[in-house]
């Protein structure tokens, strides 16, 4: 299943989780509005695939006790130091990830019922009469349901935070050269847990409802700050410095991730053939040239005037009819293989696990297949949409992975900060009319972007999803996910589809 998400103001981040067993392919269409008037000009394919797509991988395993398991034998002398510092950095990445995902999410519904909130607030102070304060009802009942489920959802969340953390501190390794693994992720996961909980304080709703929750949230906040202060894992100096702290953890949370992520190396294809198809050109032409000149003196005879220009004729040609002949035969010869391959290497061995290769390059609608066609669903109005196609094929070694695992977890990193260079900037006034009154609202331009994904596995159904990417020139507003067939999604999500398309997120937004 691939999943999208906003990672922050300009960032998608696409992830999946691959069992490598067979070769898969991913293809994603990104389909840029036409008054942006991208192209391969503006922004050129190596370009943009190189400063705006970053692919990481790192081991993945369903069973989530398992890399603390591997930990706790190796603290016992039953495995390797290597083998506890990567099951144990294993667990925490698993980890650190869910909650993030997990508290983006309920950001996200935290502001949504603040908004429901204001709403209401608003609706209640101008509402007169009966009708109305019977609408004023409803909207509450809403309200109490909404928060309802958040409040159960921040629950289930202290839950697990504190079982994780809990079971990961329930076997304290004695070996010095063992315990400096775990007190850097110890230290990284206590903090890091803060930090999430603290920003989901912030963006709580300031009702009564809520008070018990932010109680509790809070309550784990300053255990996981007692713990590290007890742990002696930070100096004062550090902890009364919050640049100095965020550069820590920034450093420690690296040292979590390199033992789990596999080294890449990426190369360009196609160097020899681009020197072997300049050299093809050149000599082409000047075959020509050459015949040229012999002709030409053949007819005026000796060298005159007129023969040097004849010259200077026939070499100017050259200049020109070399680079265009040039560019011909490598777009012919190039077209549709790739044009990179990713090489995979274990960040502990060092041994080869795997390669990748890779696409990019900008389409017109018209030369889509019929399936992009269709889930896509566009209508006359964006005809002039430029498409932005990247696709990997990757095939991977499961054998050469480390004792217990079968599966990876790709992380796609996808910034559109280039495209915001071509938005226009400043707002633009909207005026209402409500209860007689003249309100007047300053607004921000909009576009709207759609993202079509497609994974193929080997001997099994494609699965094709459609996001709508809401954004300004400032930021990301929103990522929808609007369409997916091949595979099942959960109820969450059929819920979340049916309430995006009442929505109307389809219409243009300005």
């Amino acid at each position: 299943m691939i999943t999208v998400e906003r990672k922050d103001s300009f960032h998608l981040k696409i992830s999946r989780v691959l069992q490598e067993e067979t070769s898969h392919r991913l293809d994603l269409f990104l389909f840029v509005p036409g008054e942006l008037g991208l192209n391969e000009h503006v922004i050129s394919e190596d370009a943009f695939y190189y400063s705006a797509i970053h692919v990481k991988r790192t081991y993945y395993s369903d069973k989530h006790h398992l890399p603390l398991v591997l930990s706790r034998l190796a603290s016992r002398g039953r495995l390797s130091t290597e083998q506890y510092r990567l099951s144990l950095s294993l667990y925490a990445y698993q980890y650190v990830v869910a909650l993030e995902r997990a508290t983006q999410t309920l950001l996200d519904t935290a502001r949504r019922v603040q908004q429901v909130e204001s709403h209401a607030d608003t609706t209640g102070r101008e509402t007169q009469g009966g009708e109305s304060n019977e609408s004023s009802g409803g909207s509450e009942a809403q309200e109490r349901i909404v928060a309802a489920g958040l409040q159960e959802r921040l629950e289930e969340l202290c839950e697990l935070a504190q079982g994780i953390l809990r079971r990961l501190r329930r076997n304290q390794p004695s070996d010095d050269g063992l315990l400096k693994y775990y007190a850097n992720i110890d230290n990284y996961l206590s903090w890091f847990t803060e930090q999430r909980l603290l920003g989901l304080v912030a963006y709580l709703p300031r009702g009564r409802d809520y008070r018990t929750i932010r109680e509790r949230l809070l309550e784990i906040c300053l255990a996981e700050s007692e713990h590290r202060e007890q742990a002696e894992y930070n100096a004062s100096r550090v902890v009364r410095d919050p640049t100095r702290m965020s550069n820590k953890m920034r450093l420690l949370r690296r040292l979590i991730e390199y033992p789990v992520t596999l080294k890449q190396q990426t190369q360009e294809l196609g160097g020899a053939e681009q020197k072997a198809v300049k050299g093809l050109a050149t000599g082409v032409v000047m075959i020509f040239v050459s015949l040229g000149l012999l002709q030409a003196r053949d007819t005026v005879g000796n060298i005159t005037a007129l023969f040097v220009l004849a010259m200077a004729v026939l070499y100017a040609m050259r200049e020109v009819f070399k680079d265009d002949l040039r560019n011909t035969l490598w777009r012919w010869l190039r077209k549709g293989r790739p044009k990179w391959r990713r090489q995979y290497f274990d960040a502990t061995s060092n041994k080869p696990v795997g390669r990748q290769l890779e696409w990019f390059d900008y389409k017109r609608f018209g030369k889509l297949d019929e399936q992009i066609k269709r889930v896509r669903q566009r209508n006359v109005a964006q005809r002039e949409e430029m498409v932005l196609h990247y696709r990997s094929s990757s095939r991977m070694s499961p054998t050469r992975f480390l004792s217990g695992y079968e599966k990876t977890r790709e992380t796609l990193s996808l910034d559109l900060s280039q495209l915001t260079r071509l938005m226009d900037k400043g707002s633009h006034r909207v005026y209402r009319l409500k209860d007689g009154q003249v309100s007047r609202e300053t607004v921000e331009k909009r576009h709207l972007l759609n993202l079509v994904v497609r994974e193929e596995v080997a001997n099994a159904e494609p699965i094709l999803q459609r996001w709508k990417i809401v954004m300004s020139r400032s930021r990301i507003v929103d990522v929808v996910k609007v369409h997916q067939e091949g595979g099942k999604p959960d109820g969450r999500e059929d819920e979340e589809l049916k309430e995006r398309e009442e929505e109307k997120i389809e219409t243009p937004v300005m």
